[in-house]
């Protein structure tokens, strides 16, 4: 770790680390179950309440493109901190809403504070730890922070068994109280800060972009969670609507999915140590298209082959992020802020993306879903094999187990 943290320590910094990484899949799970309640309780269709989903993801996306520069000209911890605030504030508000237009605009703040909490977690991931420490660091918050899609479905569920679904909004404020102390604790991690005009702080977003090496590859590997965020945002309809299953028994199904994430990262590890990337790499795109042809043919048939298939692309998604993440951010030596929003902002925007598409195709969504998973899985798959032999990819794979390279 290049900066010490004497307040919080190596495991408090990497407990620190979870907390900020749980607060995407947190605020878009433990909301999952109430959405065919909020449909019913202001009598609006799906595509309306699905807003609520696809506006906060944009505004997340559009938060880390306006954060992440900022926190190169001031520092990661008050572009934390001020992200905080609005997270919660924004929370509070939405427990106040008695329509869904007011609950959308919320949405839409929370989910605009949120970006500053992504884009300056993995930028101190970045500033912290170098190579093969900053994939093993990657692994393991990527492994726990499921902790948080495994958890959230159920406690949703559990609090609209005793409340509404306002409760839910009232938790994640709390959690974002909670996460605004530790980060008091932090001692700041950006060494060098942008000296220049605040105002051209978001011009090094272009800077970054024109790394044809490093746009590539977010494009590459920012298609894949399309999938997994495609699937988030039509599980609740898939299972409760379409194979007649409870709230309760939705969230238990949905909670199996997660843990079948939470091997993901791990997963990649142990299978690094006897495989290559490139082959690892290559094998987690296979398995969105085979489990994409099977939800096409047979998905809709059976809630626990379209749960195995689910879990298979997950799984795949979910270890390909840390490969994937590493390998994009070895491509930018500066303005980690910058690269590390457009990272996000890209990824987001292609979740928001996929989740629409499918709402779109409302009547058949198993289909539909597994059609995704098949283009996505081609898609990535062949931009892969033009560039797993190139300098630029192996070059920095080599680096990542480079002892020296590791050390400086």
């Amino acid at each position: 770790m290049t900066t010490e943290q004497p307040r919080l320590g190596r495991r408090g910094m990497l407990f620190l680390l979870i907390v900020l990484g749980a607060f995407p899949p947190l605020t878009m799970d433990i909301y999952l179950p109430a959405l065919p309640q909020i449909a019913e309780t202001f009598g609006v269709a799906r595509d309306a309440v699905n807003l609520t989903l696809g506006g906060y993801m944009v505004a997340y996306a559009c938060g880390m493109l306006f954060w992440g520069p900022l926190s190169e000209k001031f520092g990661r911890k008050p572009i934390l901190m001020i992200g905080l605030v609005l997270y919660v504030l924004a929370s509070i508000g939405c427990v106040f809403t008695h329509s869904i237009e007011p609950l959308i605009i919320f949405r839409v703040l929370q989910g605009f504070g949120g970006g500053a909490v992504t884009v300056v977690e993995t930028s101190i991931v970045k500033d912290l730890y170098k190579g093969r420490e900053r994939e093993r660091i990657l692994a393991t918050v990527m492994s726990l922070v499921v902790i948080a899609p495994l958890v959230a479905p159920v406690l949703g569920a559990a609090l609209l068994k005793i409340a509404s679904w306002h409760a839910i909004f009232v938790t994640l404020a709390v959690f974002g109280a909670l996460a605004f102390a530790l980060v008091l604790l932090f001692r700041e991690s950006l060494e060098h800060r942008y000296e220049g005009p605040v105002l051209k702080s978001w011009s090094r977003l272009g800077t970054v972009l024109r790394n044809p090496h490093f746009a590539y590859l977010v494009l590459l590997f920012g298609m894949a969670p399309m999938c997994l965020m495609a699937f988030i945002g039509s599980a609740a309809y898939i299972y409760i609507d379409g194979f007649g299953m409870s709230e309760q028994a939705f969230s238990l199904i949905f909670a199996m999915n997660a843990l079948c994430a939470l091997f993901g990262p791990m997963l990649y590890l142990r299978l690094s140590r006897v495989m290559s990337v490139q082959t690892i790499i290559r094998v987690g795109f296979a398995v969105l298209v085979v489990s994409g042809v099977i939800l096409v043919l047979f998905g809709d048939r059976s809630p626990w082959l379209f749960a195995a298939c689910a879990a298979c692309a997950t799984l795949a998604v979910v270890g390909l992020r840390v490969p994937g993440t590493n390998l994009i951010l070895e491509q930018q030596q500066r303005d980690t802020g910058s690269a590390v929003a457009l990272i996000h902002f890209l990824t987001s925007m292609l979740g928001a993306i996929a989740v629409q598409l499918v709402a779109a195709h409302s009547g058949d969504l198993t289909p539909t879903l597994g059609g995704l998973f098949i283009v996505v899985g081609v898609l990535c798959g062949l931009m892969w094999l033009a560039v797993q032999g190139r300098s630029f990819v192996t070059d920095n794979l080599s680096k990542r187990d480079d002892p020296e390279a590791v050390a400086s």
